[in-house]
């Protein structure tokens, strides 16, 4: 039986290894794809403390795995099924194989919602963007685009413009529904042009991000914009299919944690961006992580002789 198993090797996940590992706890890790979780598609990290020169994500992703390998966790490549957490002793269940567990770190991520676009996938990192603050700078003195009408579309937006010299603000309805105070903040500043009622529906180039073709929905004209990012903010969904109705969640789907990761679920903990909480970023997931493992290891120590 494991201490600690952990789902997801993202940097909460990894993270949360590394100190279970150092913390003397018997540890496992799965990952069912490749660890770094979105970090590991992103083209260039500068904002992650003690970076000082930009580094790939892939990289990034990388140096995280070879630092939770050096203390001796164990990740394997694998799919979970599902998980039992009902009695004291959890279970994780793989096609082959059911293991036991003192504690659950779920750490599953999240995933941005995506337009559907031709090369969607295949631009991001090369002018396709989900993540203002974390690309924004990139972008200094070009032409930017975002989609979306919420708070985080009207905040990327305002983001990007303190670099941009031109701003779009795309959105399919003709009033945006963000506060009104970011609304205001929109509208009033010299460099963001909020295009109402349209929607994107191509993106223009052959290696990176050219322009995209955009339609108005209630003139039906098809136009073109040339651009230099392009940036898409109408939300994140949390990968959480293992967790529903295992333990609460909002309506949105993502986890319900306090301020130690623990969930209403005695000996469950969840991290990083399958979370709820106001900032999603790479250095917040690693403070879950870091949280989430040393409230498992006060759990084991209060509940296991």
């Amino acid at each position: 039986m494991k201490d600690i198993i952990i789902i997801g090797g993202g940097v909460a996940g990894l993270t949360a290894g590394m100190y279970a590992k150092r913390g003397g706890m018997d540890t496992l890790l799965f990952e069912k794809m490749f660890v770094g979780g979105q970090a590991a598609t992103t083209y260039s990290i500068e904002n992650y403390p003690g970076f000082v020169d930009p580094i790939s994500g892939p990289d990034f992703a990388m140096k995280l795995e070879s630092h939770a390998r050096k203390f001796g966790l164990e990740i394997l490549y694998d799919e979970v099924k599902e998980i039992v957490v009902d009695d004291k002793i959890k279970k994780v269940i793989t096609e082959d194989k059911e293991y036991e567990t003192k504690t659950i770190i779920l750490a599953m991520g999240a995933s941005p919602k995506m337009l559907g676009l031709d090369k969607e996938e295949r631009f991001r990192g090369r002018g396709v963007s989900y993540c203002a603050t974390c690309d924004g700078a990139f972008y200094k003195d070009k032409v930017t685009a975002v989609v979306g009408g919420g708070d985080t579309a009207t905040e990327d937006a305002l983001f990007l413009a303190q670099y941009a010299s031109k701003v779009y603000l795309i959105h399919r309805r003709d009033q945006l529904r963000a506060s009104k105070i970011l609304q205001d903040r929109v509208l009033a500043h010299p460099k963001i042009e909020v295009l109402w009622d349209t929607v994107v529906e191509s993106i223009i180039g052959e290696e990176q991000v050219e322009g995209i073709s955009i339609k108005n929905l209630k003139t039906n004209t098809v136009s073109q914009l040339e651009l230099d990012g392009f940036f898409i903010a109408i939300g994140i969904k949390p990968n959480n299919q293992l967790a529903v109705g295992k333990v609460d969640m909002t309506d949105d789907g993502f986890v319900i944690a306090d301020e130690t990761m623990a969930t209403n679920v005695p000996g469950v903990f969840a991290v990083g961006d399958l979370r709820y909480k106001p900032v999603w970023q790479l250095v917040t997931a690693a403070a879950d992580g870091a949280v989430g493992t040393l409230s498992a290891q006060r759990y084991i120590m209060e509940n296991f002789e």
